[in-house]
């Protein structure tokens, strides 16, 4: 390993930029930071300079004999050289460089959730984690999306955006008329709409979440196939995106394997 001992090192000072998004646009790299993230990115071969604070390598070796096996970069720096990497409020000590999983040109599969507007980034990365474990077959980001390999939203993922196949369309109406044209139903969730799990497609189906503040947007609104919500039983008039999404997600999960018995 190589040790550093200035944080102003240009290598150190390259990996900071990744903090900011155009950074990670530009480079086509973004931070992992904490044991499971680098795990990952290792295990899918993103893996591109591993940092290590000085004085765990015991506790990494494992993650530094993969990065070198690979050939990654691997450094070693101070805890305060990693702090201000990080942003972390109380950094593991290990982070890593990754490469951008390669961006998907069209998504196929029995359903696609879509994102129209999600700002939140603990929303969006809580979403793309739970169609991850619901068998989703891949993610559709609208524009005004929360950057999916910001901190935030990749700590929610817990590495499902490093696994799945994600799509970004800044036309997002403009994408689901496309997929509408393939055969898919799109089902935009609204107040108001019908009862979801009376109504909802099973199959070749895109499931259309909103923003938290205005719902799905209009041009969305009008080119989809259904219109559906949650029944709201209770004194509630809404729910969090991403709790919405996966209650919806596990029920068209759950008639999947209905189907295959």
């Amino acid at each position: 390993m190589k040790e550093i001992v200035s944080a102003r090192n240009p290598a150190l000072l390259a990996l900071r930029a990744l903090r900011r998004p155009r950074e990670r646009s530009e480079s086509g790299l973004f931070l992992c930071e904490g044991g499971k993230l680098v795990g990952e990115a290792l295990s899918l071969g993103l893996c591109r300079t591993l940092v290590v604070q000085a004085g765990r390598q015991d506790d990494y070796a494992r993650e530094i004999e993969a990065a070198e096996r690979a050939g990654c970069q691997t450094l070693l720096v101070s805890r305060e050289a990693l702090a201000q990497l990080s942003e972390e409020p109380s950094p593991q000590g290990i982070l890593c460089a990754a490469a951008l999983p390669a961006p998907c040109a069209r998504l196929e599969g029995e359903r696609i959730v879509a994102l129209d507007g999600v700002q939140d980034p603990g929303n969006v990365g809580t979403i793309v984690r739970t169609a991850d474990a619901a068998g989703f077959d891949g993610v559709l980001l609208g524009g005004g999306c929360a950057d999916l390999f910001g901190p935030k939203a990749l700590r929610a993922t817990m590495g499902s955006a490093m696994r799945m196949r994600v799509r970004r369309a800044d036309d997002l109406a403009g994408e689901l008329r496309e997929m509408r044209g393939r055969g898919y139903a799109v089902a935009a969730t609204e107040l108001g709409g019908e009862d979801f799990y009376a109504a909802c497609p099973r199959v070749r189906a895109v499931l259309v979440i909103g923003s938290e503040g205005r719902g799905v947007s209009e041009a969305v609104r009008a080119v989809a196939t259904h219109h559906l919500a949650l029944p709201m039983r209770g004194g509630a008039e809404s729910l969090n995106a991403a709790v919405a999404a996966g209650i919806m997600m596990y029920e068209m999960a759950r008639e999947r394997r209905a189907e295959g018995r």
